[in-house]
């Protein structure tokens, strides 16, 4: 967006002009918008003020920069092929407009407006008042699912050519979101399945995640009904996992085709997945879950005497072994790797499970030895009491049947117990067809899984830029509604790279929206609209140093006048 002065009636004053692609007729047009004047604020008795209220400048110019540097609105509407309405926003405009506002102050789409009269900074010359609820499902109604991803990969192209984003390895997992969509509600995206959140009474809408491993940057996306598993969602991404990955090798500008590591949890092995990865061009590198074959064949080479061997530099609290075999007929480097820090955290957790074990099992014998009870409703009970992970492992449980009815005995086992906790309990079985890394990089590498929970944190609730509350029930508003959403997250993990702070992007994004302007207006008897001027916030080092990486200064040229020249220079010197 470009902003520059224009005198009219003799007064001067500051016009933002935009260019918005029209998909259909393969050409742009522009779009003007006032935003104030540009004389010399009056001078004013300061007992004739009074402030009226205060505009968003910091966070929503920082989101607002990043969109422009890959030029977000453009890409969408590219991709979406919509043509742009006789009035109102376009695809990409109220998609920007929605993401913004999950970032700085989520709230419905009816608050849509309202937040964006609060904002200096604009997302598009439009009045406010053209961004409604109303609009917002007018647009999801004519998007495709096919059309919001290829606009994922043009913005994934852009990021990596704009931002030199590492794309070597990549890391994949899934989440979920509560909705209170009613039942009786038809809808293929909102269904019951295993909720993260532990509710078993509300529908929920999938998302699946393929984040960088630098700056946590989301991009890939798919929303996907919230029965489907993992491995299911991760198989129909396939295509776009290619189109992903051809994208990336002509945003880095390679002479030759990359090979990348895909990360992911155990909940997505399959051999002929592994095959279909391998021909799109992604290395992988994947935990299997304990009960594979081939996890229990490589923890008990583990456990023997002298095969953890200790790592050393940033992972020195780390022991690993290290075995190559065949798993499900192909070859494969599998690493046990055995952490004290997961070790502590298992060991709590089967500690409080094991309690209210303990008095589920107490309970049932008591209700055994009353004869209240069958056998096979006896021993389901006990299973339930025992799901826990590692339970049944230790926990030695017997059903007898005597003269005088049922009884249960049950004990702990601490030599069973003793010996999990020295081959089972702390430890993850690695598997990947990177042979030449070392033992650390694949520790390290795997460790990158972390970047994925952390943007899941992000968006649930309470997060940063959280997916909820969503006020849709049509699938193709839940749709546009999370694309938004990611969008929102890849926005504010870009102005944390942009800005190149080591400061959590929730402090980064605080520091960012103190930067406000206020409002002040002046009283006088003369009649006629009495002048209202934008007073600029005192900044901190930080603060000055984001108006110079965002260039603030646009929006309110005041934000440059109350920085001394020694203060311009000592927000310049951390960037330099």
């Amino acid at each position: 967006m470009n902003v520059f002065e224009r005198e009219v009636g003799g007064r001067r004053y500051r016009i933002a002009s935009q260019s918005v692609w029209d998909p259909r007729l393969q050409r742009p047009f522009a779009r003007q918008a006032v935003l104030g004047p540009a004389d010399p604020p009056p001078v004013a008795d300061l007992g004739r003020t009074r402030t009226v209220g205060t505009r968003r400048v910091g966070d929503v110019g920082a989101l607002t920069w990043v969109a422009e540097q890959l030029d977000v609105i453009k890409l969408i509407d590219q991709a979406c092929g919509v043509a742009a309405p006789a009035v109102g926003p376009t695809v990409g405009e109220m998609v920007l407009a929605v993401a913004a506002q999950r970032a700085c102050a989520p709230a419905a789409k009816c608050h849509l407006g309202t937040f964006l009269e609060s904002c200096v900074p604009r997302v598009s010359c439009l009045p406010a008042s053209a961004f409604t609820g109303q609009a917002f499902h007018r647009l999801a109604r004519r998007v495709t699912a096919e059309q919001l991803e290829s606009a994922q990969i043009a913005i994934a192209r852009a990021i990596v050519r704009r931002f030199e984003l590492s794309t070597d390895l990549l890391a994949f997992d899934t989440t979920n979101f509560d909705t209170h969509i009613a039942t009786t509600t038809p809808g293929e995206l909102a269904r019951r399945g295993k909720a993260k959140s532990k509710r078993g009474d509300l529908r929920v809408v999938g998302l699946a995640v393929l984040v960088s491993e630098t700056g946590h940057v989301p991009l890939l996306h798919r929303t996907y009904p919230g029965n489907g598993s993992d491995q299911s969602v991760l198989r129909d991404c396939l295509l776009a996992l290619g189109q992903l990955h051809e994208a990336l090798d002509e945003g880095e500008q390679r002479p030759r085709g990359a090979t990348r590591t895909l990360v992911r949890d155990g909940g997505c092995w399959s051999e002929q997945l592994e095959l279909d990865l391998d021909v799109e061009g992604y290395a992988t590198l994947i935990s299997l879950p304990l009960s594979h074959t081939a996890s229990q064949w490589a923890l008990e080479q583990a456990a023997r005497r002298g095969a953890m061997k200790p790592l050393g530099g940033k992972l020195e609290d780390v022991r690993a072994a290290r075995f190559r075999t065949q798993v499900g007929g192909l070859d494969r480097t599998l690493v046990v790797v055995e952490s004290q820090e997961l070790l502590r955290g298992q060991k709590r957790g089967i500690a409080v499970a094991l309690r209210k074990a303990q008095e589920e099992l107490r309970k049932l014998q008591r209700v055994a030895a009353r004869g209240r009870i069958a056998r096979e409703r006896l021993e389901e009970r006990v299973t339930q009491a025992l799901r826990g992970e590692h339970l049944s492992d230790f926990v030695v449980t017997e059903v007898k049947r005597s003269e005088k009815g049922l009884s249960l005995d049950w004990h702990v086992d601490a030599v069973r117990r003793r010996q999990l906790e020295r081959t089972r309990w702390g430890r993850r079985v690695l598997c990947t067809d990177r042979h030449i890394w070392s033992t650390g990089r694949i520790v390290y590498a795997f460790r990158g899984q972390w970047n994925v929970e952390e943007v899941f944190r992000r968006a649930k609730k309470g997060g940063l830029v959280p997916w909820g509350p969503s006020y849709q029930w049509a699938d193709s508003s839940l749709r546009l509604h999370t694309f938004a959403t990611v969008l929102g997250l890849t926005l504010v993990s870009l102005v944390r790279l942009a800005f190149g702070t080591r400061r959590s992007a929730g402090s980064l994004m605080k520091t960012l929206a103190a930067v406000k302007a206020t409002l002040v207006r002046v009283r006088t008897q003369e009649r006629g609209r009495r002048p209202t001027v934008m007073l600029a916030p005192d900044l901190s080092a930080e603060q000055r140093k984001a108006v110079r990486t965002f260039e603030l200064e646009r929006w309110i040229p005041g934000l440059l006048s109350s920085m001394t020249p020694d203060a311009s220079r000592a927000s310049a010197t951390p960037a330099a």
